[in-house]
């Protein structure tokens, strides 16, 4: 009897982590996508995107679902129950960053008519990275790998990087060019949109660091935000 619940329960684990997982794939895809349908001006590329996303938020409710009901079943403690809590917490963000992707994909039509759209190269090797870190840190979650979740965190200055390089470029063209202040703000709206996913991917880090060791990890060098108060 306790063999049988003891699979049962190790069955719900397994599949918490495939729907993470799933979440996650799902989420560094539909921003991969986003940036190639803004690059191609791919008006229904955008649109699948967009429509998309309501599997990432099914998925979520499902691991809403599943960690309520095995948590009220199973009552897991320790390790256990800290997996379980952290696979919430992952989903969560991992929905926002499917949201940030949907954004992106729903502005490629106000761009398509744009007369330039400089700041895409800067805008594709930044997803790139995203994408990378996305990446990564789902194969830190799935193989519980506290030191791959610490790398992924340290590259998380470069997609900074990459933003305030896009925000001077911006303001700079803008200042040169008024009627492109519109499409330049829209493109800033993105460069912020591959920042915040940038950010939640080292947050399912540090969740997956503290699901590994039961400790904290130690604080980080971020990039410095140009566009904070007193930072310009």
């Amino acid at each position: 009897m306790n063999d049988h619940i003891v699979k049962a329960f190790d069955d719900d684990l397994n599949r918490l982590r495939g729907l993470v997982s799933e979440m996650g794939s799902r989420a560094a895809i539909a921003i991969e996508q986003a940036i190639r349908a803004l690059g191609q001006r791919d008006l229904e590329a955008a649109k699948h995107i967009v429509a998309d996303d309501k599997r990432i938020d099914d998925l979520e409710m499902e691991v809403e679902k599943l960690v309520v009901t095995t948590i009220a079943l199973r009552a897991p403690m320790a390790d256990d129950l800290r997996a379980m809590i952290a696979a919430l917490k992952i989903a969560a963000v991992l929905e926002r960053v499917g949201d940030y992707a949907k954004s992106i994909a729903k502005r490629v039509p106000i761009l398509a008519e744009a007369r330039t759209i400089e700041a895409i190269p800067l805008l594709t090797s930044m997803s790139e990275i995203v994408c990378e870190m996305l990446r990564d840190v789902l194969s830190a979650y799935a193989a519980r790998d506290a030191t791959l979740a610490e790398e992924v965190t340290q590259r998380d200055k470069a997609v900074d990087d990459f933003y305030n390089a896009i925000f001077r470029a911006s303001i700079t063209y803008m200042m040169e060019n008024p009627r492109s202040i519109s499409e330049s703000a829209h493109l800033l709206f993105i460069a912020k949109n591959l920042e915040r996913a940038g950010d939640h991917a080292t947050n399912v880090a540090e969740m997956v660091y503290y699901t590994a060791t039961g400790q904290h990890m130690a604080e980080r060098e971020k990039g410095v935000d140009i566009t904070a108060p007193g930072k310009a």
